[in-house]
């Protein structure tokens, strides 16, 4: 006696397995990003509610809009907005300038391997050098009693501070900056260096294409969106350092991380709505960054698929 056996559902009409197994309820793939969105909730998102909240209370909890009114009239406000804009934008052009050098001599030099290792590894260290340390090292290098200055002094007999130069201002403070700025310009743009294909050389040179045109027709357009995308991502760098600038020059120059971290933690500028509404305000400036080093990187990436 012969039974019709029921068709497999695996199977297609021919007995082949089916191309496309039968999906499962449970996508348990989300489960490795879930600590990712659980760190930028409880750390990012949540936070940054507080201060915009916090940006509009008053000194007895009450909803004012005086703090925000505060940062346009404020003439010291207004000043350290200035200032912190100008140090980030000194290093962020300063530092994709060098780095983008730099990187372009790692990768495209010809320099040995070992060379290339010994950069590649002191550009991850010193982008990582950051805080007190760093500032600590450049005062006691370069401070008004540091090493090099007293070898200047007493062996070339030059007064470097004869004409008021001196490191605590926004120049020396943007050297600081430079120390962690473009090695992190190199680490970043030496894989988009590493990525221009040898076939794009090649065309160009069979096109009668010289070194000059490949450089300005070809690879600095390609490479342009990282470029500019990685000098924003200095410039937001740059503008939300805090810890480096206060033990560098405490409240000598008057920077916006600074004056904040008066406003909430000083026992005499002690405002905390005042300085919600000034880190607001750096939020906004960040994230304009932010948003526009995504659409460049976006850009970027269709080149370098």
């Amino acid at each position: 006696m012969v039974m019709d056996a029921k068709p497999d559902s695996h199977r297609t009409t021919g007995g082949a397995p089916s191309a496309r197994p039968p999906k499962s309820r449970i996508n348990w793939s989300w489960l490795g990003v879930v600590p990712f969105f659980a760190f930028a909730i409880m750390f990012l998102i949540l936070p940054s509610l507080s201060i915009f909240v916090r940006s509009f209370e008053g000194p007895e909890g009450q909803f004012t809009l005086d703090n925000i009114f505060a940062i346009f009239h404020g003439r010291d406000f207004i000043n350290a907005y200035r200032t912190s804009l100008t140090i980030s934008l000194i290093t962020a052009v300063s530092g994709g300038i060098f780095g983008f050098l730099l990187a372009y001599s790692v990768i495209l030099g010809g320099l040995p391997s070992v060379a290339r290792s010994f950069l590649l590894t002191f550009s991850g260290v010193a982008s990582n050098f950051a805080g007190v340390p760093l500032a600590f090292a450049f005062v006691a290098t370069i401070g008004n009693a540091g090493l090099v200055t007293r070898i200047i002094e007493n062996i070339l007999n030059v007064d470097i501070h004869a004409r008021g130069f001196t490191i605590y201002s926004i120049w020396g403070l943007s050297i600081v900056y430079m120390y962690f700025q473009f090695p992190l310009m190199v680490l970043i743009m030496a894989p988009a260096l590493d990525g221009l294909r040898r076939e794009w050389r090649e065309a160009c040179e069979n096109l009668g294409g010289t070194e000059l045109h490949y450089w300005r027709y070809v690879a600095l357009p390609i490479l342009m969106p990282t470029l500019l995308g990685t000098m924003i991502l200095l410039f937001g760098n740059a503008f939300g350092a805090y810890a480096t600038a206060y033990a560098f020059s405490g409240s000598f120059i008057n920077l916006i991380t600074i004056v904040i971290g008066a406003q909430i933690q000083g026992d005499v500028l002690y405002n905390p709505g005042l300085g919600n509404a000034l880190a607001l305000g750096m939020i906004v400036i960040m994230s304009l960054s932010m948003v526009g080093y995504l659409t460049l990187q976006r850009r970027a990436a269709r080149w370098l698929r």
